[in-house]
């Protein structure tokens, strides 16, 4: 049985509904090793000029026009891309052990922050952040994030730094164009460039170091080294984090989604931690099986398998057994995409959500709290 790696840095860096507490991190399937997989050769498309989109037809081997280059594109956005090296300290039987490890990382700020992942900085004695015009920095760990895998470092750099963009990752949709960058490997030159599709979105995945949430799947290459380098649309904006890859398959890589990112970086860069508000209460999803086996009238959802006396939801009028479908108008199928919305909410917000009890539809507004 294969499982999930975290693309670490280079050198060391459905039945009866289950109770999971929706505040903290959820449960996945087991799931198959994730490693450096090779790089899958990129489909040939009918281009109709610019860029190949999804949109563009397959065509036969007889008559295919190659994909243009990305050049551009890539060197708009190296500028912003860190390379990473980090020193961290393991302890012996006898005595300490010195690991050196690589990752990458993109510049959020012009005045030095930058993100990557967790687990890259996590144990780190020290962090140095090399820049593609050739200027070495120290960095310090402004914040990170173990449920998202997530991290902000600063350096001090002479003047202003460029800046990656975001874009918003719940416009992609599966089979468009991604491009990975990242410091893969740690070998020296630059940035090495990989291109692939949206092979999935909304993924769970299990990893040594916990579950990651609201995924990308993409057959772009991660190899080791690219954990914390960016996954690009073809406008050259940030939808992915490149963080994991699967062990014993090709293609198979996941970027944690610019829209449960940004939050967290915001509020790491802001506050040197996250604030995540709190609802205050269990739940499990609902599946057809779930639905057909407790006469359930909808196929998905949350239901609310426990609550916190006293808290938001019990103060809102929840009880355990609905079933929440909607947090402000939007659906929520199942609790990973409960918990993605939730989080991009910030502590003092009104949110409403859409339950069903009894067979009948109701609403409640539930006033989030802040998750200690």
């Amino acid at each position: 049985m294969a499982s999930l790696f975290l693309a670490a840095g280079c050198g060391g860096g459905d039945s009866a509904p289950t109770p999971v507490p929706l505040d903290a991190p959820l449960p996945a399937a087991p799931a198959p090793t994730v490693t450096p997989v090779a790089s899958v050769p990129p489909p040939t498309v009918q281009v109709n000029g610019g860029l190949a989109s999804p949109t563009s037809s397959i065509q036969s081997p007889q008559n295919v026009a190659s994909l243009p280059s990305i050049s551009d594109l890539v060197g708009e956005i190296n500028p912003a891309i860190a390379s990473i090296s980090v020193e961290s300290v393991s302890r012996g039987l006898f005595f300490d052990i010195t690991d050196q490890g690589a990752g990458s990382g993109m510049v959020v700020r012009a005045d030095g922050h930058i993100v990557t992942n967790y687990h890259v900085v996590q144990d780190a004695r020290g962090i140095r952040v090399n820049l593609p015009n050739g200027e070495s920095y120290l960095a310090r760990i402004i914040g990170g994030d173990i449920v998202t895998d997530l991290a902000v470092i600063k350096i001090d750099p002479v003047g202003e730094l460029p800046v990656v963009s975001f874009g918003d990752s719940e416009q992609l949709k599966v089979g468009d164009w991604v491009v990975a960058v990242g410091n893969a490997l740690a070998l020296r030159g630059g940035p090495t460039v990989t291109l692939g599709i949206v092979s999935a979105r909304g993924r769970t995945v299990k990893t040594e170091r916990g579950d990651l949430y609201d995924m990308i799947q993409t057959d772009a290459a991660i190899n080791d080294g690219n954990s914390g380098g960016p996954l690009l649309n073809l406008d050259g904006d940030v939808i992915g984090i490149n963080t994991a890859m699967l062990r014993e398959a090709q293609g198979i890589g996941f970027a944690i989604s610019s829209e449960s990112a940004l939050p967290i970086i915001d509020s790491l860069v802001e506050h040197g931690r996250v604030i995540r508000p709190l609802i205050g209460l269990n739940g499990a999803d609902v599946t057809p099986a779930v639905a057909s086996r407790f006469g359930f009238i909808v196929n998905e959802g949350v239901v609310v398998t426990q609550m916190g006396r006293g808290g938001p939801a019990d103060e809102a009028g929840l009880l355990v057994g609905d079933i929440i479908t909607k947090l402000d108008g939007i659906p929520t199928p199942n609790m990973t995409r409960f918990l993605t919305l939730l989080w991009s909410y910030t502590v003092g917000d009104t949110v409403q959500l859409e339950y069903i009890r009894d067979n009948r539809i109701g609403e409640t507004a539930v006033v989030l709290v802040e998750r200690r």
